[in-house]
């Protein structure tokens, strides 16, 4: 079966993740995906555990990206770039709005080199706002949008982040969407386009919670889930626990221990600890399984994702792949989402090292023969890591 996205080319001069993991998901669906890598790198290689050479956190966003890497201080170096836009059909780029435009590759620039050109830029606060400039990461959107305010407040606690780069994912994705459209627009007009996304945006357009935020009424929604310390482990139960009552009382036989004479206060306190009772009961899995089968309620196992492999669905459907490591064995990384029933999705190789794919790039892209690539290196225009330290 082919890939979706087979014979579409990608620079992909984004790093660490807002931008890098769009990349790996056009990868992932076929794209022939090559990160622009600066002189100084993407910080990631300095992040998580290194196999061959190559750290786990620039590995897991990067696989199957080929790598070169193009110091644009130098004398040359943006019409190289440039040639590389000529034969391109998307570029991802998270700088801040002003740099692309700095080096003289903002789109309007590449927009003349390469009018099909789709230009995604993702940034935190969008090119045309009054904090355009401003540097952001994830965590900082996560506190401007709202995000740990409403933790803290729904658990109780000081407010803290989370534990997962939303605001990167989010506008990651949102951004692949954007561009998926545009490809398809294309077809039509023949024409590219740059589009814009804000990690803002892109975390707000995605949290279902926000409406009751907005429209003052945080206490009309259902009650938070609840985790449990149970016999057997802890699970998290995926009902409200009026809801949860109800059914154990109506379908289970669970008694009420509330009378009329109670106040309400009391009322739930002691409906709260029958149900504790009562689940601690269900002191297997078993007995737990066939109870909430019976409810049809849904539930999940607290789990420690050290051992995610070991979840049923994870280790049935593949999602951790294992790839190759560059030091003679292999490693793991999550497996592309995508599953299509008349085309191919998945990791397609394991990440470079900086710089490690010129000669294959310029030769593939550009056409370029061993002489002139030959000069693009003495020229320091490209640089490899072999050339100097990195560690």
């Amino acid at each position: 079966m082919a890939y979706p996205l087979e014979g579409i080319k990608v620079l992909d001069f984004s790093r660490v993740l807002a931008g890098p993991f769009a990349g790996r998901m056009l990868c992932d669906l076929g794209a022939d995906v090559v990160k622009v890598e600066p002189p100084e790198g993407d910080i990631t290689r300095y992040w998580g555990h290194v196999v061959g050479d190559l750290p786990g956190y620039f590995h897991q966003q990067n696989v199957g990206k080929r790598n070169i890497c193009i110091d644009l201080r130098a004398d040359g170096a943006v019409d190289l770039v440039k040639s590389l836009v000529e034969e391109a059909d998307i570029l991802i780029e998270n700088y801040r709005p002003d740099v692309m435009p700095r080096l003289g590759l903002g789109y309007s620039t590449l927009a003349e080199v390469n009018p099909r050109l789709i230009m995604l830029s993702i940034s935190g606060f969008g090119h045309d706002g009054p904090e355009s400039k401003r540097a952001a990461y994830a965590p900082v959107i996560h506190a401007e949008v709202g995000l740990l305010h409403r933790m803290a407040r729904r658990n109780q606690v000081k407010p803290h982040d989370l534990p997962l780069a939303v605001a990167d994912t989010n506008a990651s994705l949102h951004g692949l969407v954007g561009v998926l459209a545009a490809l398809y627009m294309r077809q039509g007009t023949g024409k590219g386009q740059h589009l814009d996304i804000a990690m803002t945006d892109a975390t707000l357009a995605t949290d279902d919670q926000l409406h009751y935020d907005l429209e003052g009424a945080q206490g009309s929604g259902p009650l938070p889930n609840d985790i449990w310390e149970l016999p057997f482990g802890t699970v998290l139960i995926s009902a409200d626990i009026r809801y949860l009552f109800q059914q154990l009382n109506r379908v289970l036989g669970m008694a009420d221990p509330a009378t009329p004479e109670m106040s309400l206060e009391d009322k739930i306190a002691a409906r709260r600890k029958s149900v504790t009772d009562f689940l601690n009961g269900l002191d297997t899995r078993q007995k737990f399984t066939d109870a909430f089968n019976t409810m049809n309620i849904a539930w999940g196992d607290v789990r420690d994702p050290v051992a995610i492999r070991e979840q049923p669905t994870v280790k049935a459907r593949g999602s951790i792949a294992e790839v190759d490591d560059r030091a003679g064995g292999t490693r793991p990384v999550t497996q592309s989402p995508y599953r299509f029933s008349n085309a191919e999705s998945g990791v397609r190789g394991p990440a470079s090292h900086r710089g490690e794919d010129y000669q294959a790039v310029l030769s593939d892209w550009l056409g370029m023969d061993d002489a002139t690539i030959r000069q693009q290196i003495e020229r320091k225009l490209v640089l490899w890591d072999p050339d100097w330290k990195h560690h």
